[in-house]
């Protein structure tokens, strides 16, 4: 495998799993073979960590991300922040800790952007602690597309072994849907996700399949126009543009495996159609990328479980799963020179 730079995994909401899925994920390196990562965090928290922790997990305070992968076989390594902070209580989330959540943040997208890192690796955040301390943005990847820098436009698409979804709008009501589905965002978001199955999963000529709207995609307007009047058009000028896409397909048909091997990713109108199958076809070993970016973010495919903190029963499968995929997005980039 192509060497690639250290991955920067960012310690996110203090008072969730983030701390416990990344002292487990570091105990299955080998068993899993991950990439060298490193923690940034402050150095209470990690030591908190472990101290709740079955297993004490060995750890040591790097002053430069490069020094990770001479630690990482023995030990935990851990870029430190300085950001003052108040002791972390696991079950709860607090503006008092919304400091250190944006700092690990801002400094993994930095060393990503130096190139001193080979990839963002984000634990989970909880945003209305991050609120509560005058967070501005939507959420987390609004956050990582402003540190991107200006004209940037974050995808944000799912992944597991079985499949890859990108849900084309999100976090909107479902009345809302057909307001916002135009032509132009179909058309920007498949450019996009192309771009990305080239550049970061080496896929040269990727399939992109659209599902309709409505049941049965609209059959022939009987059940609804937006197929007709802005799907339609968007996927024939995505095709005139040398892109391989099909659809609009009916959604009830197209996520069976059969289905899915004619296509590498689905785009989805809303939400829950996206995800839904996704997260059927593998629960715990989603992955949540962020497309568009100028670096690689991959992040586990969950929220911070504030009911299962410090409980020591956090499953780490979906961290594990991001960095393997951040790792691989690397590798691909790197022996490109994408």
């Amino acid at each position: 495998m192509t060497k690639i730079a250290p991955l920067a995994l960012t310690i996110g909401e203090p008072g969730g799993i983030g701390p416990e899925l990344t002292l487990k994920a570091w105990l299955r390196r080998h068993e899993d073979g991950l990439a060298p990562f490193c923690v940034i965090a402050p150095l209470g928290i990690v030591e908190q960590a472990i101290k709740r922790s079955d297993a004490q997990v060995p750890f040591k305070v790097i002053s430069d991300i490069s020094e990770t992968a001479t630690v990482f076989d023995t030990a935990l390594p851990v870029l430190v922040i300085d950001e003052p902070t108040a002791d972390a209580v696991p079950g709860f989330a607090s503006a008092d800790t919304a400091n250190v959540v944006l700092e690990s943040i801002t400094r993994a997208v930095e060393l990503s952007k130096s190139g001193a890192a080979s990839a963002v690796v984000t634990n989970p955040i909880q945003k209305s602690a991050l609120y509560d301390a005058g967070f501005k943005h939507p959420g987390h990847t609004e956050f990582l597309a402003e540190l991107a820098g200006p004209d940037t436009v974050p995808v944000m698409m799912l992944a597991n072994a079985k499949l890859r979804v990108v849900p084309l709008t999100i976090h909107i009501a479902l009345s809302d849907v057909p307001k916002q589905l135009t032509a132009d965002l179909i058309i920007k978001r498949c450019r996009i996700t192309a771009a990305s199955l080239q550049k970061d999963f080496g896929i040269s000529n990727p399939r992109l399949a659209i599902a309709g709207l409505n049941p049965h995609a609209g059959e022939d307007g009987a059940m609804g126009s937006e197929e007709q009047t802005i799907m339609a058009p968007a996927i024939e000028a995505l095709r005139a543009e040398g892109l391989n896409v099909i659809g609009p397909l009916p959604a009830d048909t197209m996520f069976h495996e059969e289905a899915r091997a004619n296509y590498d990713v689905a785009l989805c109108p809303y939400h829950d159609q996206a995800l839904i199958p996704v997260k059927t076809l593998d629960f715990h070993g989603g992955v949540n990328v962020t497309l568009g970016l100028p670096f690689i973010r991959t992040s586990p495919d969950h929220g911070t479980a504030l009911n299962i903190a410090g409980k020591g029963i956090a499953r780490p499968d979906s961290l594990i799963a991001a960095l393997k995929m951040a790792a691989e997005m690397a590798t691909k980039r790197l022996a490109t020179g994408a």
